[in-house]
């Protein structure tokens, strides 16, 4: 008797599984479908099923969707990988030119799964966000590269939006520009944020009915505007430094036409450190005409910018008379200094 009833309950349990499974594949099939339907809603033509009803509401243009992010921070959970091959064969079949994200960190092993982009996410102290400057100095340098989509100091290093939060990122910001070969973009999050609802800290942009101000860590990203599409320049410290980062970049600035050297210093010490810029292999060399150098700094780490004082602290920019090809300047404690020499 006891033996039979083990038999029926093993039946039932089979079924069960299998019944599950089948439910599972099922609804599988009917969310990939969605997405596909979410994608030709977002660039389909005017003329397509889910195309015509964004027309219909206003807007008969495509949208220029080239992304496609699968999840978000579930790389660990248990359907993941299945799930994500379930969507990525559907998006890829129907449109093959859509970039694919995986939610699994690629910056330490290669993907074990196809991927154009893998995200990568960091929320930290200002510490461990200025130590990851190097953090993908060592990635593999095949396979997907990373899109950084959401990274900020948090917690109490940020306070409401604090310059210690932002000299922190900009060194981070720095070591994803150095290693621009398989770091393909980069992203603040949050952005904004309506001071009536604050659920979270911090965010670049602070707003309410009639007033906004952008935080230090939105100042600090007017720096590496420049960086898309420049060219990465070779530069090294000649003395190794805990509280120093420094990069160089060439660009063109498209407002006066005039190619220019970008050299980029952080200094995450709470003391002035005395600089020198020393540069070798140029073409032709630095003009003190039209350089100026933009710091972005405060008397205090935790200094904040607010309603009533909205520009305490925004980058600063005064021309640089002494610009040469080698030089000595100063970096006030806790700053970003972005040095545009003219060449």
């Amino acid at each position: 008797m006891m033996k039979l009833i083990r038999l029926i309950f093993h039946h039932l349990c089979k079924y069960t599984f299998l019944h599950s499974i089948f439910h599972f594949f099922i609804e599988i099939i009917f969310y990939s479908s969605e997405a596909l339907d979410g994608i030709e809603f977002a660039r389909g033509s005017s003329t397509s099923q889910w195309g015509s009803l964004r027309a219909s509401m206003g807007h008969p243009e495509p949208f220029d969707l080239r992304f496609v992010a699968i999840g978000n921070e579930d790389c660990h959970k248990y359907n993941y990988l299945g799930n994500y091959l379930k969507f990525y064969e559907a998006i890829k079949h129907d449109y093959p030119d859509i970039q694919i994200i995986s939610n699994c960190d690629g910056s330490i092993h290669q993907l074990d799964h196809p991927a154009d982009l893998y995200d990568f996410h960091i929320y930290t102290d200002s510490k461990d966000m200025f130590s990851d400057y190097t953090k993908f100095d060592n990635a593999p340098r095949s396979g997907p590269k990373a899109f950084v989509s959401e990274y900020a100091v948090w917690k109490e290093d940020a306070g409401a939006g604090s310059l210690y939060a932002a000299v922190a990122e900009a060194a981070f910001l720095i070591g994803l520009e150095k290693n621009s070969d398989i770091v393909s973009m980069v992203a603040y999050a949050p952005l904004f944020l309506n001071t009536n609802d604050r659920k979270w800290i911090p965010d670049a942009i602070v707003f309410n009915s009639y007033q906004n101000y952008g935080t230090p860590s939105y100042w600090l990203q007017q720096l590496f505007i420049e960086s898309s599409g420049a060219t990465l320049l070779n530069s090294t410290l000649q003395n190794s430094s805990s509280s120093i980062v420094a990069s160089a970049i060439e660009y063109k600035n498209s407002q006066d036409g005039k190619n220019y050297l970008r050299v980029k210093v952080v200094n995450f010490g709470n003391a002035t450190e005395n600089f020198m810029i020393s540069i070798n292999g140029l073409n032709s060399i630095v003009q003190s005409s039209n350089s100026s150098m933009v710091v972005l700094t405060s008397s205090n780490r935790m200094d904040e910018n607010s309603f009533s004082e909205p520009n305490k602290i925004v980058p600063q920019r005064t021309a640089l008379g002494n610009a040469s090809n080698d030089m000595d300047v100063r970096l006030p404690p806790y700053s970003v200094t972005s040095f545009d020499l003219s060449i």
